[in-house]
């Protein structure tokens, strides 16, 4: 049997009015893993925005966009424009989602909501994604990863505790909530798969970056419990479960059980640390975790990383802080199939990181991302509409300005 043919969303159709990272990221593994995404871009705006983020970026293509968007179909509509909605309903007609990464009061606005689309197709599950959700003063309100990681105390936690509060990285924000609403958008599928009714969902940055503080936030509020910044990345309570610099760079150890310290301290040959009451459990290396940390500092310092690794590897849960493309040129990566590879107009070949789903009797059919209003014909002869037809809505500004 063809592999595509097992694919675990084939026959899933989503209509996502997505832009930039966070709801691209979301429905990107939906589209790996068979769902039909088709990109309903404004052509007020030329398309999803992230076609134009340097560097690499061509026309209306641009790497930023490969990363986010494969797989994907676009087909360029004005919901503002009387041809371009009917269109858009005809394609709700025939689908199972409408994914909209929009700012709050949008969907309302546009028309994008269970109230109205659920008269054209009682099954449709609509999920909004925006900054601060669909209600509240807020709702208005544009936002990014960052502007969420300042105000939701994320950077705060972040960083050395004598310098200033630190922005992941990554917009780990974005991806958290993409992943997010695309969850909540299957959950919602599902459930009018059984019910034969679908509904809307909301959610936000705001929102998921708040469900992603997790223990700290219930050490908080249920008995005011503070984290704060720790050195060298440390965890908040667990000792030792952070970054040690090593003779020539650093190590990353994580000694969640206290098998993992027994076996740290018998690995190190520390027997006076394995033996002393200070050091005994969870608790106890939590009040003196000093003088612990000083004692591990010391000795890490005495040899390289790749020393410890080669000590340690297997044996305590430990890895090495690597740059980022250390981190990409690595050969598991290649032996785990994380690494795809396909032609794109543009740019010729493409490499990127696969999806990290392993599934059984399907193995991802990966394409590049694509062109703006690509795939405007077949999408609209799927409906029933004729070359002329097409034309005709064409000339009604369905598509954008008629030039």
């Amino acid at each position: 049997m063809n592999e595509n043919r097992r694919a675990p969303l084939r026959g899933v159709r989503i209509l996502a009015i997505e832009q930039f990272g966070a709801g691209p990221y979301g429905t990107l593994f939906l589209a790996d893993m068979g769902a039909e995404i088709i990109k309903i871009e404004d052509p007020r705006a030329g398309g999803d925005v992230g076609r134009y983020v340097p560097p690499g970026q061509s026309g209306g293509d641009s790497l930023y966009f490969e990363a986010f968007n494969r797989g994907k179909r676009s087909l360029a509509l004005d919901l503002r424009n009387p041809a371009g909605r009917n269109v858009f309903d005809q394609l709700v007609r025939v689908s199972q989602g409408v994914f909209t990464n929009l700012r709050g009061d949008q969907p309302g606005e546009l028309g994008l909501t269970y109230g109205r689309l659920g008269a054209i197709n009682p099954e449709i599950v609509c999920v909004s994604l925006s900054a601060y959700g669909r209600t509240g003063e807020r709702a208005r309100w544009p936002g990014y990863d960052a502007l969420i990681q300042a105000e939701t105390g994320w950077a705060a936690v972040t960083g050395e505790p004598d310098g200033p509060p630190v922005k992941s990285g990554l917009s780990l924000v974005d991806y958290g909530a993409g992943l997010m609403a695309a969850l909540a958008l299957m959950i919602g599928i599902f459930d009018a798969g059984r019910t034969g009714r679908g509904r809307d969902i909301d959610t936000s940055l705001y929102d998921a970056a708040l469900a992603l503080i997790a223990y700290p936030a219930t050490w908080y509020l249920s008995q005011q419990i503070v984290t704060e910044r720790q050195p060298m990345s440390a965890h908040p309570s667990i000792v030792p479960f952070q970054f040690f610099a090593t003779a020539d760079g650093y190590i990353a150890v994580a000694c969640a059980k206290e098998k993992f310290v027994s076996t740290l301290f018998e690995r190190l040959e520390l027997a006076g640390a394995r033996d002393d009451p200070r050091f005994a459990s969870f608790d106890a290396r939590r009040q003196h975790h000093a003088a612990l940390i000083e004692l591990l500092s010391e000795h890490f310092r005495t040899a390289t990383t790749s020393h410890w690794m080669t000590r340690l590897a297997g044996h305590v849960p430990v890895a090495p802080v690597r740059s980022l493309t250390a981190a990409l040129d690595r050969p598991e990566l290649e032996q785990r199939g994380m690494f795809v590879e396909y032609d794109q107009p543009t740019f010729g070949t493409v490499r990127s990181v696969g999806t990290p789903l392993k599934t059984a009797d399907f193995t991802p059919e990966y394409r590049a991302a694509p062109q703006y209003d690509r795939d405007r014909t077949d999408l609209l002869m799927m409906l029933g509409h004729d070359r002329a037809a097409i034309r005709s809505l064409e000339e009604a500004g369905a598509f954008g300005e008629v030039r």
